[in-house]
């Protein structure tokens, strides 16, 4: 007997195949486990997370938890300054933000947390 994946409506155990899409016998929901796999897939890795696991969003507040050094000043951004109103993006540096004193930058999010 093959391993087919539970319900994802009901948690069915007992599931099984009909051509391309997959069957619950109790709840008669139909889906297609390979839609399902992608959609899973893009939706955990568009999540950009802090330090301690909370997913970040746009327009969200953080703060700083370690001072980091800023390139062409003498200061760095101290830990503890609190970023308002960050916007999220692609690449390294996943925060784009203005902090008082410095201006536009990137930050890395696993640098900051949640406010």
């Amino acid at each position: 007997m093959t391993d087919f994946p539970p319900c994802p409506k009901c948690k069915c155990e007992y599931t099984y195949s009909n051509g391309t899409l997959m069957v619950c016998p109790e709840c008669f929901h139909e889906w297609d486990p390979a839609a399902e796999k992608a959609e899973v897939e893009t939706e955990s890795s568009s999540k950009i997370l802090d330090a301690n696991g909370n997913e970040l969003h746009d327009g969200d507040t953080v703060i700083v938890i370690k001072d980091l050094p800023v390139k062409g000043s003498s200061k760095p951004v101290k830990a503890g300054t609190k970023v308002k109103n960050i916007k999220l993006s692609e690449g390294g540096h996943n925060i784009d933000c203005k902090i008082e004193g410095f201006g536009a930058m990137g930050l890395k999010s696993e640098f900051v947390r949640k406010a």
